[in-house]
């Protein structure tokens, strides 16, 4: 069962001047170490960090805090599944905040999508309730 959904779509524009004005500040302190080592590695970094972003926004939509009741940016944070496909890895409130919405009986499975053309970088969170017996 969906028991949360999020969305969020950013002018990757807005994130290079923000990087730009405030460097590693921001970097640091938005994006986990994670993020920070893929997104350097890419030719287009600001639009890397872009669709992080985006996917941090739409997670905290999904979780229906926002960033605010102990949800902080370095809670969630992008990676990839062995096969490539990404989705969010929650830590402390986020994680705790996760937790909370599953049913009893029930795992958390998140479902992303990310996405950029320039200058617009997108993202779509979908949180799952499954049953703890369901096969992964």
């Amino acid at each position: 069962m969906i028991v949360g959904v999020g969305s969020d779509l950013i002018d990757i524009r807005r994130i290079e001047k923000t990087i730009d004005r405030h460097g590693d500040r921001f970097i640091q302190r938005v994006f986990t170490e994670i993020e920070r080592t893929k997104s350097d590695r890419r030719r287009l970094r600001a639009a890397s960090y872009a669709k992080r972003f985006a996917a941090k926004e739409a997670c905290a939509k999904a979780l229906g805090t926002g960033l605010a009741r102990g949800v902080f940016w370095r809670d969630m944070g992008v990676v990839n599944l062995p096969g490539g496909k990404p989705t969010m890895h929650l830590t402390n409130g986020a994680e705790k905040r996760l937790l909370a919405l599953m049913p009893d009986g029930h795992r958390p499975i998140i479902h992303l999508t990310i996405t950029d053309d320039f200058p617009l970088a997108q993202a779509f969170v979908i949180i799952e309730a499954v049953p703890e017996d369901r096969a992964a």
